[in-house]
């Protein structure tokens, strides 16, 4: 920190501040922190950040990992020191005290007992939202389920549909209806209301029974178990694929596979922040080395499964001062609680993770980079993602912490194909559900011909076409380019599929 800059912020009568915070860091962001004292408080902690950062950043051209984990680590204790967190300190918390008599920190009180109660006895306040009901509430029927995945077939809501199906691919490290929440923000619904005909997986939420279950096997008992049964419901039609977060990866693998394979039942891909490529896979990294995999393995293999809870904790790490301290200050200090929302709901909603298929994916993706420098093995060869002819529309958003747009853009160096990219607003679950008529949405769009230039992300950046609203309708318009002329709906379910029971099924009310 410098001693100028922190009298200038001291003494200075405008009381102008001599540094700003980071454009997602919105602690300081009232007017109430350019009163004095507090002003003192948010410039002095704002500086020792930026030395801190400086100081814990290695040596121009060098790139070390322990490096990178003693930032990290220092941006986690001064985000723990943050002078917003302390109610003296922080000028929300002080007036609100003044102006309620302390109402604020007794609600406050009320709302860390409820906290701890429902940490206890694992109920919810967003457990008012029903799945089924609230959630996951577009009809159609299960026409498929393995020891893995149940497949939903949405039933039509247009007179007409396109002949290629859409075949989503959620993570199962999440329930697949973040894809399907309510009826107003739910991309499925969108979809078939679209004119096309949508089948999703829902996965299991695994248990220590299935810790020897396998990445192969996903793609098996998985990706490609629901292709056998689209096709069969379908016809012999090509699909849409459609993956999220690992799911566009798994989704990727076997596209891959079938490209080797020359298998050509996909129409189109299309990925959601998805990653290919990660070597920038962003601060998550931290958490993954040799050491650190090697030692969760022991825990999983103890447990059979990784632990919702365990992945959240790592998750809400990479944003402690937004997912952490900034929540804590709302719901404690001020006594403000956040209504129950339907995201809200889904993400308490936690699934596990099969203690090999996690390991392997590990190892073979984070760590070794195996399916972007061509050594991903499937069927004892290795499979490469430049051998996918299919169109590929690919969707990055602007503040993933999780899949960071910049890594999700390296798929222009993977493949050569026609490749459609778009960077929209919001983070890596918000900036997906992005339903049109959301207030302050926006998106960057730009397609790369086959064949085509690869842009570095800065100038992709710079060149891209600037757009406000949703993405959603854009994405259906491409799908419906790469779709044949509407016709009249497939059957719900097939003789070999028949349909098993009604939508959203079983596998998604597992705890």
């Amino acid at each position: 920190m410098r001693i100028g800059q922190f009298t200038n912020a001291a003494f200075d009568p405008t009381q102008r501040p001599v540094i700003q915070p980071a454009r997602l860091d919105h602690r300081f962001v009232s007017q109430k922190w350019q009163r004095w004292p507090y002003n003192l408080f948010s410039q002095g902690f704002l500086l020792a950040e930026a030395w801190w950062s400086r100081a814990t950043s290695g040596p121009p051209g060098i790139k070390d990992s322990n490096q990178r984990i003693v930032s990290f680590a220092a941006r986690q204790w001064l985000d723990a020191f943050s002078p917003s967190n302390f109610a003296w300190a922080n000028p929300e918390v002080v007036d609100a005290t003044l102006q309620t008599g302390g109402q604020n920190l007794a609600a406050g009180l009320q709302n860390l007992l409820t906290d701890m109660l429902e940490a206890t006895s694992g109920r919810s306040a967003q457990s008012q939202y029903k799945v089924g009901r609230d959630l996951a509430a577009t009809p159609g029927k299960v026409v498929a389920r393995n020891e893995l995945i149940e497949l939903i077939q949405y039933a039509p809501s247009t007179l007409q549909v396109r002949p290629e199906p859409v075949l989503i691919v959620p993570a199962w490290i999440m329930k697949y209806y973040i894809l399907d929440l309510s009826p107003r923000n739910s991309l499925i619904r969108y979809l078939v209301s679209q004119g096309f005909t949508v089948f999703a997986i829902s996965w299991r939420n695994p248990g220590p029974e299935m810790r020897h279950t396998s990445l192969d096997d996903y793609r098996t008992k998985g990706v490609l178990a629901a292709l056998d049964a689209v096709n069969s419901v379908c016809g012999n039609v090509p699909v849409h694929g459609c993956g999220y977060c690992l799911g566009g990866t798994l989704l990727c693998i076997v596209a891959a596979a079938m490209a080797r394979d020359n298998d050509k039942r996909l129409a189109s891909m299309t990925l959601f922040a998805a990653q290919t490529d990660f070597t920038e896979a962003g601060e998550l990294q931290l958490f993954i080395n040799e050491d650190q995999v090697a030692f969760l393995s022991d825990v999983m293999q103890v447990q059979g499964t990784l632990d919702s809870r365990q992945m959240a904790g790592a998750f809400q790490l990479l944003r402690s001062n937004d997912l952490v301290w900034s929540r804590a200050i709302r719901s404690y200090l001020l006594g403000v609680r956040e209504m129950p929302n339907d995201l809200m709901a889904w993400n308490a909603d936690g699934t596990r993770m099969p203690a090999r298929m996690h390991a392997e994916y590990l190892h073979r993706l984070f760590i070794h980079n195996d399916l972007a420098e061509g050594r991903f093995p499937v069927g004892g060869r290795p499979v490469a993602m430049e051998n996918v002819r299919a169109p590929m529309f690919v969707v990055a958003t602007e503040t993933d912490h999780i899949a960071p747009w910049r890594s999700v853009h390296k798929i222009h160096l993977l493949n050569g194909g026609k490749l459609t990219f778009v960077l929209t607003s919001g983070g890596h679950n918000a900036g997906i559900v992005s339903e049109p008529g959301h207030p302050n949405r926006r998106f960057r769009i730009a397609v790369r011909p086959e064949g085509g230039t690869v842009l570095s992300p800065d100038e992709w950046l710079a060149r891209a076409d600037r757009r406000s609203g949703s993405w959603w309708p854009v994405w259906s318009e491409w799908l419906a380019q790469h779709s044949g002329p509407m016709r009249e709906p497939p059957p719900m379910g097939s003789a070999r599929f028949p349909p098993l029971e009604n939508a959203p099924g079983r596998y998604v009310h597992e705890a």
